[in-house]
């Protein structure tokens, strides 16, 4: 139930430049986020959870046993100097909010943007062009559902939040692209057993806005018109238990940032 009130309850905001009421919970606290210069080591983000992460979370931390915290990167992209990377913040078992860090100056200096979603993970990225792009995401916890897209036309500057069901959907999303800024196409993984096919292949003619159910299949439903590769990716480094950002040029993929995979622990302040 608190997943399908955070997407009914986001469907209204964009989620940037509006507030999200308080009690509802549904955002991290719109605080402004601090700049992180990368010098050659990898950036630990700041992230502080806050008494009703614990409790939302249903986490048992205290001052002597904190509860460790991670960030997971999932990929990235840019326009122009603008780069961006997307992911999720967790704990051992639960996720607590999508992250999307965001470069103006290729990679230099970052910030963490103010359009975290309670619950849920960003994943799959396209830009379009310099103004127009999209990020796929699911609410993660308890279970992967409402599958939605973050839309910016703004190069990035803020976005807005476009479901895919108006209807709480459990699944998530295997891929999608755009060939337009209005023609779109998603691939909805529903998870494996239920009264449904597996896979649901649905088209949007507004950017994103709305969905028609095109094709329901039991097996993977490749799209016709598959997303151009990117020259941007996330690659975790065990070596220095971050994720990489890296920009390939040639045949050559060099590393713009580096971020750390834990974070600062998780208690009572």
């Amino acid at each position: 139930m608190l997943a399908r009130i955070t997407i009914t309850a986001l469907l209204t905001l964009a989620l940037a430049g509006q507030d999200v009421p308080k009690q509802d919970a549904q955002e991290a606290p719109a605080k402004a986020s601090p700049i992180f210069e990368y010098d050659g080591k990898p950036i630990t983000i700041p992230y502080h959870c806050s008494l009703d992460d614990i409790k939302w979370a249903g986490m048992t931390c205290s001052e002597d046993e904190a509860c460790p915290m991670y960030l997971e990167l999932a990929s990235a992209d840019a326009v122009g100097d603008h780069v961006f990377a997307a992911g999720n913040i967790h704990s051992d078992a639960v996720t607590l909010y999508s992250v999307l860090l965001t470069s103006g100056d290729g990679g230099h200096t970052w910030q963490m943007g103010p359009d975290s979603v309670r619950g849920a993970g960003l994943d799959h990225m396209q830009f379009l062009d310099a103004l127009t792009g999209w990020i796929s995401g699911q609410t993660l916890f308890p279970i992967p559902q409402d599958p939605f897209l973050l839309q910016t036309t703004d190069g990035g500057k803020t976005w807005s939040l476009k479901p895919i069901f108006t209807e709480n959907h459990f699944g998530s999303i295997q891929q999608f692209t755009f060939d337009s800024k209005t023609s779109g196409a998603v691939v909805v993984d529903n998870g494996p057993g239920g009264d449904t096919e597996r896979y649901t292949r649905l088209e949007s003619s507004d950017g994103g806005s709305t969905w028609m159910l095109k094709e329901e299949n039991r097996k993977s439903i490749p799209l016709k018109r598959a997303a151009a590769a990117s020259t941007w990716r996330v690659r975790a480094d065990a070596s220095t238990r971050s994720y990489r950002i890296e920009h390939k040029t040639g045949n050559q993929w060099t590393a713009v940032a580096a971020f750390a995979v834990k974070l600062p622990a998780c208690k009572p302040e």
